[in-house]
This record gives structure tokens, C-alpha cells and sequence, in this order.
């Protein structure tokens, strides 16, 4: 068995070319009092309670992009990652919600919203609790956030969850950090993202050149093509196709130039150990 890894791909779906689920919020349960994006857990019509990233929030629809790219590709490669969803949000959700800060957010997100599937009695990934990963699992986790460039796996906040005695990755909203500047994609694409040396799985990751190789072969075209075409137009603006084209640039130039972040994860493990 491959650990956690043959788990993921045995008993979830990891096909992307899927029809996305899509629920309407009905009820605001409970707002998670962390990051930028506001989360909060949600009910909805299918009686499902999901995470949800509202495009109100401080950091945008921009960090509801890069959720989706992170954990349809993350899915695609066989990461076990919580299922996705479209949410739904009237205005009349908020109408009674006694908070004026959760009311002003929710009437910001009226529309179409990102969802992820609430996996219950979860807990937070502990490096120094354990227990460790596999070297292969750190690996392959590691690389995914240099291709991603995702500034917020860190042991401080590792974004990972112990569920079900599986490793579940999760919250991929920091990746693609460039979006939010003035940093054109080919130049970001470039970059040894040196804030790798953070990772909270680095120490683990003695399989890096393994998982280069492993994974830049899973990522496909078609799955790649798949993950963007399926991305919300909502979410992308004016010009949605231009949108869709600069994360093509990206991520394509990032893999053909993925020895720059590969050496540079090699370098700070090194330093590290």
C-alpha cells in the first residue's frame, strides 16, 4: 500500500470533468474566526454543512480562484482533499443574523460562492504530536505548494487535517499570491519560492525528485484545461477568458521550469536537516 496516498485515490473520486455540486445556503451556523477570507460553516439544501469562502470577504473572489485551481489539481493528483461545492447565497440569509459584521459579509456575497465539504471531528496536523507522515506524503505536499507557490502551510498553520487516521490537505487560498499583486504570471512562474523553507512537512520530504517526477506526469493538459474551464465566470472578473488564460501561462511555464522550486525545496531542506 501507498499509505494515506492509495486511500485517496482508492475511495474518493478523483475525476475533475465532473458536474460541481451546487447547493443554496440556508442556514449560517457559525463563523471560523480565522484568515482573511472570513469562513464560516454553513447548512445547505442538501442538508450537507460545508466551510464556505465567501467572495465578500477582505481578499475577494481571488482567493475563492485559487481555492478551486489548488483543490481540483490537488484532487486530480490523488491528494485526498474535502469535495467542492458551489454555494449559493441569497440576500435573505443574513437578514436576521444579529452580527453586523456577518450580515454586511453575507450581503457582499450574494451569489455564487465556494463551499468545502465539513469533515467533522477533524484535527489540526501536529508536527510535534505526529504522527509523522510518510516521506513520499511530505514529498508530494511539499512540491504542490512550490508549483502553487502557497505562503500558508507553515507549522504555525499547517492547514492540514488528522481525519478518519488520514492527512487531508486543505485551504490552498494563499497559492497564487502574485494574483493579488502587479506581478505578471510568466514572472511569478519563475520564482524558487524561497518561502518553501516554512513548510511544515519540509523536514519529511526526503522524495522531492520522486514526487517531481511523479506529479509534473499527472498533471495533465486535459486535467489542467478541466480545472480552469470549470473555474465560476463570477469569480473572474470582466474578461473571464483573459482571467482563465493568465492562469494557463502560469501554471504551464511552472511546470516546464519546475527544477527552479525544486532546487530551491532541495536547498532548504538541506539547511534544515
Amino acid at each position: 500500500m501507498d499509505s494515506w496516498w492509495q486511500f485517496a485515490a482508492g475511495s474518493l473520486s478523483t475525476r475533475v470533468r465532473r458536474a460541481m455540486n451546487r447547493v443554496a445556503a440556508t442556514r449560517y451556523v457559525t463563523p471560523l474566526r480565522e484568515g482573511g477570507s472570513l469562513p464560516a460553516i454553513v447548512e445547505a439544501s442538501d442538508l450537507g454543512l460545508y466551510v464556505v469562502k465567501f467572495r465578500g470577504a477582505g481578499q475577494g473572489a481571488l482567493a475563492l480562484v485559487a481555492e478551486w485551481i489548488g483543490c481540483e489539481l490537488a484532487r486530480g493528483l490523488g491528494l485526498p482533499v474535502p469535495s467542492l461545492a458551489i454555494v449559493e447565497v441569497d440576500a435573505a440569509l443574513g437578514r436576521n443574523e444579529p452580527d453586523s459584521e456577518i450580515r454586511e459579509l453575507l450581503l457582499r456575497s450574494v451569489g455564487d460562492n465556494l463551499g468545502i465539504d465539513y469533515l467533522p471531528a477533524s484535527i489540526t496536523f501536529d508536527p510535534v504530536v505526529g504522527p509523522p507522515p510518510s516521506a513520499e506524503d511530505a514529498s508530494r505536499i511539499v512540491w504542490f505548494d512550490a508549483f502553487l507557490m502557497n505562503v500558508d502551510r507553515t507549522p504555525k498553520n499547517p492547514n492540514l487535517l488528522c481525519w478518519h487516521k488520514s492527512l487531508w490537505v486543505i485551504d490552498h487560498g494563499a497559492s497564487l499570491y502574485w494574483q493579488h499583486g502587479a506581478t505578471p504570471p510568466e514572472e511569478a512562474a519563475v520564482s524558487p519560492f524561497s518561502v518553501i523553507k516554512q513548510h511544515v512537512l519540509l523536514r519529511w520530504a526526503t522524495a522531492l525528485e520522486e514526487a517531481d517526477r511523479t506529479l509534473k506526469s499527472k498533471l495533465t493538459p486535459e486535467l489542467r484545461e478541466a480545472v480552469l474551464n470549470e473555474l465560476p465566470d463570477a469569480w473572474l472578473g470582466a474578461d473571464p477568458a483573459a482571467a482563465r488564460e493568465r492562469y494557463r501561462k502560469f501554471i504551464d511555464l511552472r511546470l516546464q521550469q519546475s527544477h527552479v522550486f525544486l532546487e530551491e525545496a532541495l536547498r532548504a531542506r538541506s539547511a534544515l536537516v
